[in-house]
Parts: structure tokens; C-alpha cells; sequence
């Protein structure tokens, strides 16, 4: 059992070791957002990779023109799960020569199986942000699948200690203004949630819209509950 506990303690990386401690050790904010517009289940598309890129250069890079990074307080860590969210951390993380620490699901034919390995990792994930003390206010960023950040239908299924949402796991159901969905066609926007020190219940909560002016006018930026815009020619497939 005690081994047990060290091991959903540690993140999946050798970057990060993890002691046990009590559940107070939570960053001083979590910056979430979903995979860029994609091809298939593994591939962004060309629109996905300008988003990526776009990403890089305006908020989540090196030196980015509105970064949302203090300048002493750079990202400690970028989080990913899928292709996708790699893919589309990737610019960003190499811009600061950052680490992507991957809760790996890779996409099967079984479609619940991959559910059922989302729902794991996403719990996983969760639970060794907010317990590890090298995060201990700290700022990083996960990139996310977008049921696996808020569904309505998985948190009235899954609750309590089976929860499977960020929205859930984060404790930012009991937040005032938190949307209970990621809607479908949605890939231009920021949750950005910080937390008090020594607690990991939110202290605050922002929804931020990606604005990439005229650097990259190819890129939709839908409102939050607007249809992306991409017709069938674009390349890039309905988000699941």
C-alpha cells in the first residue's frame, strides 16, 4: 500500500520526484488549454500547426509578445496526453527548452479503451499536480483533451474520487462562472486558475480568448460557444 502511495505521488517523468506529503503542494497556477485543430487522432492539421506556432509567439513561448508568464516566474513544466496536446505544447516547451511531461494515451481502435486510458492518466495527472511539492507555487501548463478538461455527461457519471475532468479534480465545479463544457469546435481559449499557497482549492479563475491579430489570419478565433469556422477543405476533421 505504501508503495502504492509514492507511486500516484510521483510524476511520470525523471525530471520530477515526488516525496509524500499532504495535499497542499498545489502550483500557484495552472494554465489549460485544448489540442490545436487536427487532421486525424494523431496529426495536427496545417491550421493546428499555425495555431501551435501562434501559441509559441504570442502567449505560451519564450520572450512571447503576451506571455502569460511573469518574467522571473517562466513555466516550470508543460503537460500533455494525447498526439495532439503533444503537438501542440511542442513550440512552446521548445522555445524554453522545457520538458512536455506525458501522461501518454495513444489513440486505439477500441474507442473505449482509449476513454477508459483517458480517464486514468487524466486522474493521475490531477492528482500528482496538486500533491507535488517541486510544483509548490509554480506556474505550468497542460494541454488537454477537451472532454477530459469539462463534460457534463462525465461528471454526472463520474464523481467524487472517480472523477475524470480537470473542472472536477481541480475542485473548479465549486467556483463561480466555471463552464461545465469545453464545447466541441473550440480551440481558442485559456482557463487559467490560480491557487492560494499551501491549498488546492482555487483562489481564482480566468477564461482567456487567444488573439493572434494579423500574425496568423488564417487561424479561427471563434467565440466560446461558436462553430470554429473550418469548412471540409481545410484538412482538418470534426473534433471528437
Amino acid at each position: 500500500m505504501f508503495r502504492a502511495m509514492i507511486l500516484r505521488a510521483t510524476i511520470a517523468s525523471v525530471v520530477l520526484t515526488a516525496l509524500p506529503v499532504a495535499a497542499t503542494a498545489a502550483p500557484a497556477r495552472i494554465v489549460i488549454l485544448t489540442n490545436s485543430e487536427a487532421a486525424d487522432a494523431w496529426r495536427l492539421c496545417e491550421i493546428g500547426q499555425q495555431r501551435a506556432e501562434a501559441l509559441r509567439y504570442n502567449y505560451l513561448g519564450d520572450k512571447a509578445a503576451k506571455s502569460l508568464f511573469k518574467e522571473d516566474e517562466p513555466p516550470a513544466f508543460f503537460f500533455a496526453i494525447t498526439p495532439l496536446t503533444v503537438a501542440t505544447a511542442t513550440p512552446a516547451s521548445l522555445s524554453w527548452r522545457k520538458p512536455i511531461i506525458h501522461y501518454s494515451v495513444m489513440p486505439q481502435d477500441d474507442a473505449k479503451k482509449t476513454e477508459e486510458a483517458l480517464h486514468e492518466r487524466t486522474r493521475e495527472a490531477a492528482g500528482n499536480i496538486l500533491n507535488n511539492p517541486a510544483l509548490r507555487g509554480k506556474t505550468v501548463v497542460m494541454v488537454w483533451d477537451r472532454r477530459h478538461i469539462a463534460d457534463p455527461d462525465f461528471e454526472a457519471k463520474y464523481e467524487r474520487e472517480s472523477a475524470v475532468t480537470l473542472r472536477q479534480l481541480f475542485h473548479l465545479d465549486i467556483v463561480p462562472g466555471v463552464p461545465r463544457e469545453w464545447p466541441k469546435d473550440n480551440h481558442d481559449y485559456f482557463w487559467i486558475v490560480d491557487f492560494p499557497d499551501g491549498s488546492n482549492v482555487p483562489l481564482k479563475f480566468e477564461m482567456m480568448k487567444q488573439d493572434f491579430g494579423k500574425s496568423f489570419p488564417n487561424v479561427p478565433a471563434n467565440e466560446w460557444d461558436e462553430q470554429g469556422g473550418l469548412d471540409a477543405g481545410s484538412g482538418c476533421a470534426a473534433t471528437p
